[in-house]
């Protein structure tokens, strides 16, 4: 119990305590003025009458207040609820669009990767036919070199390339 609602209780019954120990003072019928006639009332019933009629409008105010406080509580949550959809799905919409940013990105770097490794693969077969030709031309080269020293080794006279001295050598075999 709140501080406030304890208060409240606490005048309550003192208010009650005072009329039901004061019960004849407030029962005895007093001379009492309406502005326009005089009459005789119990003044003391009709003061604590007007009293609990104005605590019955005060918990109706305030039953209405908190009524109305929940309603406009209950508004701002299906609002909040409501902005909060529309900022899930501008979210999720944006993810979509990233992800498709990302994968168009991502195919325009695999096609440029394609191009590049053709392009690395051409490269690459242009040298090796580039090497193959030199390889070819260098043994073509080597080939007319051996010809042509083969040529001027039958041309010599063969008596002056023979050895001498030689005696034949065993030679273990190749394999």
């Amino acid at each position: 119990m709140g501080l406030r609602t304890g208060v409240l209780l606490l005048l309550v019954l003192l208010i009650a305590a005072l009329a039901a120990l004061n019960w004849g003072t407030l029962a005895a019928p007093v001379p009492m003025s309406l502005g326009v006639t005089e009459v005789s009332a119990p003044f003391g019933l009709i003061m604590l009458g007007l009293t609990v009629l104005l605590a019955i409008f005060f918990v109706a105010y305030i039953v209405y207040l908190q009524t109305t406080v929940l309603m406009e509580t209950r508004r701002h949550t299906k609002e909040m609820q409501a902005q909060r959809d529309l900022a899930d799905r501008a979210e999720a919409s944006r993810f979509t669009e990233l992800r498709n940013f990302l994968e168009t990105q991502e195919n325009a770097h695999m096609a440029s990767n394609a191009e590049r490794h053709a392009a690395l693969l051409a490269r690459v077969e242009s040298l090796e036919a580039t090497l193959r030709a030199r390889a070819e031309q260098s043994d073509n080269t080597m080939a007319a070199h051996l010809g042509q020293l083969e040529d001027r080794f039958d041309r010599r006279q063969p008596d002056a390339l023979a050895p001498r001295d030689v005696r034949p050598v065993d030679l273990p075999p190749q394999f």
